[in-house]
């Protein structure tokens, strides 16, 4: 039987720093050797840590996400309504909101089961076998296979099979832009990593799902699974994510309904049966009050809302894959963003070539091109920078021979031969460069290059860095013609050319799109993995004002009050991870903000996800279109502005529903409450009720069609229950100031006996409550100078007549009506034009002293 180490007890904690364990210490703290694992070793290891497999990541039941969503008050107050509405007949109106309700569950369950797909999606994205030591043996094993301790080779081309710490290196590049959002390859060798920057700039250590660009490494394993920064990543997104403005203010708007019914109703039926009617008889009218109460349509007018406003932004170029995020777009005020890829074009393009004076060289251009035309060792996107910015015509250069790049020397250098001459020219690190020169070409004059020389490079290097440019130093030398041979001690002697600058340019759009939205009350905040400089000068070139800039490391030492304090005065956010940048929306959000997120990259899809709105691009990785509510299909970040206007326009129509329907119903359920008081009869029956509320709630039905003003959509709009409430106070009493009038007149001018009282009441009711509509609709005054759609103008007329022809049919006289005198027409004329005056100034007024909270306490968006 072999011999196997002793096991440990348990695995590493998740505090374990192991970029920062010598190595000495790193094997035993791993419980694994220079040589790897043995089998029986690897055995004891996964039954602790489980298999390298993020899928294996917990998930919620399917039944009980899809129950979940029944636990929304609006729809239990909803289902309620409903099941009484059977139990005391009315059949109808029972299928129409069991239907209503069953639907709008169903799409937001089968919205959240494909968005917890994203896990699966991380999962796809790592290849199936590594090579690996074990027993002494180098093998081909599945990655699931893998168990923190293993050793494993890595060579170009391969997929980092877990989080390790690098042990050896020749050359070794990793691409992790899609973790940290780094543009750049970066080295990866052995060693200690620097204690001072966090884990994602250690030099010594890889990440799960990363890419290796070139070289080779062995490598320890350290982390797999769901310890892994990957598999943290896709731990979030299986977890519920957090509660949005949308769904915060429609469940404090659920409150209130309750409030209103529960109160209502339970004094109407109390009053009722100990004073004028039966238990029953007082029992079915409350219920009728009820249901009359409930905004029964507020899922469809919702889902109508923000269907027309998912397909307005499909022909602008932007898919919604959660209808829902329409109206957070509308209620954003921050838009934190990620710089590559999303403001960038996430694609290095160089800018400049300088001489030793600091202006633009043609002979500078010309070495960097002859350079990176013939490497053929490491080709970096900087290389490719260089040969795209111009085509130079060199067909009369010949390549002899190159000494590759690599990470000691941290440059390159080829040689070539033009008619007799045979030249090296390096390309690298200027600090690398400087090194290895002697000489300095002013002109076209090859001089020594003195100290000053060098101070004076070094200050030209300095300001291009300052300026956020990544920057390359160019040199050459001339050698015998006869030398055939050549290795790195050629590289000496050097006559430094220039300087080359690169950087990540900016969208097209990205400048007009940030004038957009700061004119639209949305302030712009950056959240990079990158450096401070190269992100600041992206934000000039773009036109964001700069407030101020806090670091990864900074946050890092903050408590969530300190950091809710200096957000707000904070433009730029580098060197964050993805959990800071999850600390950052916290405490935005915490100070009262609506939040959207957009981003491109793997480590971006937490934060996506994090927001009251996620927002990813076309050209992003398939993770982050996964966790995002809405994807920009097309290169124009202009699109975003469109998105947060049509939101906009979607809840100022959803808002339209909401006002108009709890304040007519509260007035006109606390008319029926309150002439149940002293009328010897109901004063509607409890079928004319429901039938009421039917024919109201079709004429409501077009509001999603309405135009909305553009004065509205100026600023960001969230949910206000405060207002909502004061609105319901205010506009509620004047309909049932009318509806006492109404029932005065009816009384003492046409002593209307109980079924010409109930029918004429019925008329006056849909009457004034569907065309009041037209009023509460804008606040322009006078209100007919702001048009509204024609299927709303169509539907609420359309209603208004049913209801003064219906006394008039035989389907009338089955819901109890009677023909009322034809001279009530005159003075429900008069009554209709008297309440829609009265709601205008009462309009006017109320505005003057009451606005939704996003008018009085939005912040001042910074911004050009």
């Amino acid at each position: 039987m072999p011999l196997t180490a002793p096991v440990q007890e348990k695995e590493p904690g998740p505090g374990v720093q192991f970029h920062l364990i010598p190595e000495q210490d790193l094997f035993p703290a791993l419980d694994s050797s220079a040589t790897g694992l043995s089998t029986g070793q690897a055995a004891a290891h996964r039954e602790r840590s489980g298999p390298n497999d993020i899928s294996h990541i917990r998930r919620r039941p399917v039944v009980l996400q899809f129950l979940e969503h029944f636990k929304n008050l609006l729809v239990i107050i909803l289902l309620f309504a409903a099941t009484i509405s059977v139990f005391v007949g009315d059949i109808t109106d029972a299928a129409i909101i069991f239907i209503i309700v069953i639907a709008s569950v169903t799409l937001d369950f089968f919205q959240e089961y494909k968005a917890e797909n994203a896990a699966e999606l991380l999962r796809q994205k790592i290849l199936t076998k590594a090579s690996v030591v074990r027993d002494g043996k180098q093998e081909e094993l599945p990655i699931t296979d893998l168990v923190p301790g293993d050793i494993v080779h890595l060579a170009a081309g391969d997929i980092v099979p877990a989080d390790a710490r690098v042990l050896a290196s020749r050359d070794f590049y990793v691409n992790q832009s899609a973790l940290t959002g780094e543009p750049f390859p970066v080295a990866k060798n052995a060693g200690l990593a620097d204690p001072g920057k966090p884990l994602a700039e250690a030099g010594n250590y890889i990440f799960l799902g990363t890419s290796v660009v070139s070289g080779t490494a062995t490598a320890i394993i350290t982390r797999t699974g769901a310890s892994t920064e990957f598999g943290k990543v896709a731990k979030t997104l299986v977890e519920r994510p957090p509660e949005t403005e949308f769904e915060r203010g429609l469940k404090q708007f659920s409150f209130l309904m309750s409030q209103f019914v529960f109160f209502l109703v339970i004094i109407v039926f109390f009053i009722n049966a100990m004073f004028r009617h039966g238990v029953l008889e007082s029992l079915l009218f409350s219920v009728a009050l009820a249901v009359g109460m409930t905004p029964e349509l507020l899922p469809m007018i919702l889902s109508l809302n923000l269907s027309k406003g998912a397909l307005a932004m499909s022909e602008k170029g932007a898919i919604v894959k959660h209808p829902e995020s329409i109206q957070n777009f509308g209620s954003m005020d921050i838009l934190c963003t990620d710089k590559t890829g999303t403001l960038t074009q996430n694609q290095i393009v160089m800018v400049r070539h300088l001489d030793t004076e600091g202006n633009d060289s043609e002979n500078v251009l010309l070495f960097s091109y002859v350079n990176s035309y013939f490497n053929s060792g490491l080709k970096s996107p900087l290389d490719d920078a260089v040969v795209r910015f111009r085509h130079i015509d060199i067909d009369d250069y010949r390549k002899i021979d190159e000494i590759p790049f690599d990470f000691i020397r941290k440059r390159v250098s080829v040689i070539v031969s033009r008619k007799s001459d045979t030249v090296i020219v390096s390309k690298g690190a200027p600090e690398e460069i400087l090194r290895v020169c002697s000489f300095v070409d002013r002109g076209g004059k090859v001089e020594p290059l003195t100290d000053a020389g060098r101070e004076k490079i070094n200050a030209i290097y300095d300001a291009q860095s300052a300026e956020g440019f990544r920057t390359l130093a160019v040199s050459y030398r001339t050698v015998g013609a006869d030398q055939k041979e050549f290795s790195v001690n050629d590289e000496k002697e050097m006559v430094l050319v220039g300087l080359i600058t690169f950087i990540d340019p900016p969208k097209e759009s990205a400048g007009e799109s940030v004038q957009l939205l700061a004119r639209s009350g949305v302030e712009l905040k950056i959240l990079t993995g990158d450096n401070e400089l190269v992100t600041r000068k992206t934000c000039e070139l773009i036109g964001i004002g700069i407030k101020g800039a806090l670091t990864g490391s900074e946050i890092e030492t903050m408590d969530i009050q300190t950091l809710s304090r200096v957000v707000e005065k904070v433009t730029i956010f580098s060197r964050l991870t993805p959990a800071q940048k999850n600390r950052v929306m916290k405490a935005l959000r915490q100070n009262g903000h609506v939040v959207g997120f957009m981003g491109d990259g793997i480590n971006d899809a937490p934060s996506i996800r994090e927001a009251d709105v996620g927002i990813s691009v076309e050209n992003a990785v398939d993770i982050a279109k996964e966790s995002a509510d809405i994807i920009l299909v097309k290169n124009d970040l202009r699109i975003l502005n469109d998105g947060v206007l049509e939101g906009r326009k979607t809840f100022g129509n959803t808002m339209k529903y909401i006002l108009m329907g709890t304040s007519s119903n509260f007035g006109n359920m606390f008319s029926v409450a309150g002439a149940s008081l002293f009328l010897p009869f109901l004063p509607m029956l409890p079928v004319q009720i429901l039938l009421n509320n039917l024919l109201y709630d079709v004429s409501e039905a077009t509001i999603p069609t309405d135009n909305v003003d553009a004065s509205y959509a100026s600023t960001p709009k969230k949910w206000d229950i405060g207002f909502i409430r004061k609105f319901i106070m205010v506009f509620g009493p004047i309909s049932s100031i009318f509806d006492f009038i109404t029932f005065f007149i009816l009384l003492v001018v046409f002593q209307a006996d109980a079924s010409l009282f109930q029918t004429a009441w019925f008329i006056e009711s849909i009457c004034t409550q569907t065309l009041v509509i037209f009023v509460i609709r804008t606040r322009v005054v006078p209100f007919y100078t702001s048009r509204p759609s024609r299927a709303l103008f169509a539907s609420t007329i359309l209603i208004v007549l049913l209801a003064c022809v219906l006394p008039f049919t035989v389907i009338g006289s089955l819901f109890g009506f009677v023909r009322p005198p034809l001279v009530f027409f005159a003075v429900l004329g008069g009554l209709i034009i008297g309440y829609l005056a009265i709601v205008e100034l009462v309009k006017i007024w109320f505005y003057r002293h009451y606005s939704p909270v996003p008018e009085q306490k939005i912040r001042n968006p910074s911004g050009p």
